[in-house]
Order: C-alpha cells, then structure tokens, then sequence
C-alpha cells in the first residue's frame, strides 16, 4: 500500500471551527476482485491537526483523546474495520457493510465508497457512545466534542507489480 488516511472529524460545540484527528493506517488489504477490506489504524499515532486551536490546546485535546477518558490507547492499541460486504452499486460506486472495532466494541456500520482500484474515498458518521465513549471537553470547557464522528478517509492501493518475463 502506498498512501492511507483517515480524517475523524470531531463535531465541537461552543466554538466556531471543527478539529480533525490524522489516523495514519498502519495495515490495509483491499481486494476487489473479491470484494474484501480490512484497515487498521494504530491508536496512539492518531494526531489532532486542529490549526484554530493554541498549541497547549492541541496538545490537551491529544492527550484527552489517546488517554483513558477517551480511546485508552494503552488499553486498547487498534481501531480496526474488517467488511463483511462490499456491493457495486453502480460504476466506481459501492455500499460497504462491516465491523468497526474500536474502544473494545464491535458494531456494525454501512456506508457508500466511491473510487477504483487506484483510489477509494468515502465517510461516515457514528456515535462513540455506541463505543462506550462519552464526549468530553477539554480547554477549560471551551472546546467540547459532539456525541457524533464523521470518518473520512482515502485510501490508495499499491497496484500489484507484474514478475519479470
């Protein structure tokens, strides 16, 4: 695999911009010819890119989110999604079906992808209370984050290279 990202968007409240959160994928395998997924993304290299926010901001949103109030990167070192079902819908248009596993719960999530086998792009939305999470607030209670995460990600596939002949 060559290039793979993940963007969590962390809805906030009771401040004007949105923080995001690099998730860098440690592993992926994708095979289209049968229709299969898996992505895994090491916990603790997650990294809050938050430009609006002061740099000791950052760094308390960082820490709250890789501790245990939030993701327990100790405890729990992976967030993986493995499909169960990847349909076409249409041409460069598919419905993925699989399970999230993330702070030690697994659920179920579906969403659209559009791409080829050079590059896959989509997002999603879930809950981390689903997740045994509960939004927290950091800054002195002047960044608080949302029940609800969207997920957007690209990822780029290594295209098998041909033996020499």
């Amino acid at each position: 695999m060559r290039i793979f990202s993940l963007t969590l968007a962390l809805a906030v409240s009771c401040s004007a911009h949105t923080p995001h959160t690099h998730a860098p994928i440690a592993h992926a395998a994708i095979d289209p010819k049968s229709k299969t997924a898996s992505i895994t993304v090491l916990t603790r290299e997650m990294k809050v890119l938050d430009p609006d926010a002061s740099e000791k901001d950052r760094q308390e949103i960082q820490a709250t989110m890789l501790g245990p109030k939030v993701l327990d990167a100790q405890k729990y070192p992976e967030i993986r999604f493995t499909s169960t079902r990847i349909e076409q819908t249409s041409a460069g248009e598919f419905k993925v079906t699989g399970n999230l596993e993330l702070h030690g719960v697994t659920k179920q999530l579906e969403f659209p992808v559009t791409g080829t086998p050079e590059h896959y792009t989509g997002k999603t939305k879930f809950k981390q209370t689903d997740f045994g999470i509960q939004p927290v607030s950091v800054g002195g209670g002047t960044v608080k984050v949302k029940d609800e995460i969207e997920l957007e990600f690209n990822v780029y596939p290594e295209i098998p290279r041909q033996a020499p002949q």
